[in-house]
């Protein structure tokens, strides 16, 4: 099986490619995490995956060539007005962006199948995660591939620091990242 494999980042792709590799699954990486926010940090995230698929000899496909220049240019703007929402109502704009993205690739480019990194993450919401997939399933043609990585995610973070990749602190979109430095408040102020 050819499997388009959506990348968050570096220490979530490290136990998902082998674990998929094991199971004799060709995989390639994708990135497409418009989400991220600050610049500062899509860059660190993008170095460190790069870091990561050349040490593995894996091939990793940029479908974000350049970073929105602002929140109004991203393509999870979507989420502003749901910033009074909790997890997951407001998660599932920036899940479904990214796994439209991946699950495009993936037809286009003939894989068999498309999953996520983000399946490793005990953070994110597996159910809506797989609810997306299969539903661009029905509607795109490759099938999504649902893993529970969840028992890997503190051996690939472990990893990860040991092959000193880049470890991020919150999820990826300015609104985790205003909960994450705000003790779990939610920021009352974005611009």
């Amino acid at each position: 099986m050819k499997l388009l494999l959506h990348a968050c980042c570096a220490p979530c792709s490290i136990q998902c490619a082998l674990a998929l590799a094991s199971d004799g699954i060709q995989l390639c990486l994708l990135w497409y995490n418009p989400n991220i926010h600050p610049y500062s940090e899509y860059c660190s995230r993008l170095d460190a995956l790069r870091k990561f698929a050349g040490e593995k000899n894996l091939l990793l496909i940029n479908e974000l060539n350049e970073y929105p220049q602002t929140i109004r240019d991203n393509p999870c703007n979507s989420v502003m007005p749901f910033f009074n929402l909790e997890k997951p109502e407001r998660c599932v704009l920036c899940y479904r962006v990214r796994l439209e993205k991946t699950v495009q690739a993936a037809a286009k480019n003939g894989y068999d199948a498309f999953s996520t990194t983000l399946l490793i993450s005990p953070y994110q919401n597996h159910e809506l995660l797989r609810q997306i997939g299969d539903e661009l399933t029905l509607t795109s043609g490759p099938e999504f591939l649902y893993r529970d990585f969840r028992s890997l995610f503190r051996k690939g973070q472990s990893q990860a620091r040991e092959a000193g990749y880049y470890m991020q602190k919150h999820c990826g979109c300015f609104l985790s990242k205003e909960e994450r430095y705000n003790c779990g408040q939610k920021a009352n102020n974005i611009q």
